[in-house]
């Protein structure tokens, strides 16, 4: 049985160089892939947090006790008696971080890095409510003869007293209590969206309040 026998001949394949204007146009073409890997993934970040701005609230409950005194005197100079009023009272405070102010330009992203800078902590409400209020009957003078704290000398030591707990609220440990919240929720956001490394910074330590000041 005769086979079959196959020559090959080998073929020497011609070398390709490529020339200086090949490789420049080669690294032009991958630019735009480079840019596409490093994305501005901001507005998404920015979008995500506004998006949970409702979520970035804190409640507080102040108790507040009001007192006042009103001495009768006969003539200017001689004391008759002395009335008493003493109540307990509450205030209502909610304060939050308006995270719809947050912009691309207050982010900061690095890989898996990320560094955001929030707006200060302001009291978004405030209620003092009437009905919170309840008055010590044991202490308050509401029977004292030829002398007692009328309704509207009430209503002035309750206005003075709402004066007080807004004026003092910066010293109560309100800022550092809300933006330790908002760290919270703020770094399981990012968490989900895969960022490892999270920086959270407030531009200011301030409580953004409106204070009132009373005249009578």
């Amino acid at each position: 049985m005769l086979g079959k026998k196959y020559s090959v001949n080998m073929v020497d394949l011609p070398k390709i160089s490529t020339s200086p204007i090949i490789k420049i146009l080669g690294l032009i073409l991958l630019i735009p892939l480079l840019i596409g890997c490093n994305k501005d993934e901001r507005p998404l970040v920015v979008g995500k947090i506004q998006a949970a701005s409702k979520l970035a609230t804190t409640e507080f409950t102040v108790d507040k006790i009001v007192h006042g005194t009103k001495e009768k005197k006969l003539f200017w100079s001689i004391k008759l008696n002395e009335a008493r009023f003493l109540a307990y009272s509450q205030a209502k405070i909610k304060t939050g971080v308006d995270l719809n102010k947050v912009n691309p330009n207050d982010i900061e992203i690095i890989g898996k890095s990320i560094s955001i800078i929030l707006p200060p902590v302001e009291v978004v409400n405030f209620s003092y409510p009437p009905q919170s209020f309840k008055l010590d009957n044991e202490i308050t003078d509401s029977k004292k003869f030829m002398n007692k704290i009328s309704l509207e000398e009430q209503e002035i030591l309750f206005r003075r007293a709402e004066i007080d707990i807004r004026n003092n609220l910066e010293f109560m440990g309100i800022v550092e209590t809300t933006q330790e919240h908002t760290r919270k929720m703020l770094t399981s956001l990012l968490r989900a969206m895969n960022y490892q490394e999270i920086y959270i910074s407030f531009k200011s330590d301030e409580l953004i309040i409106d204070k009132i000041d009373l005249t009578e």
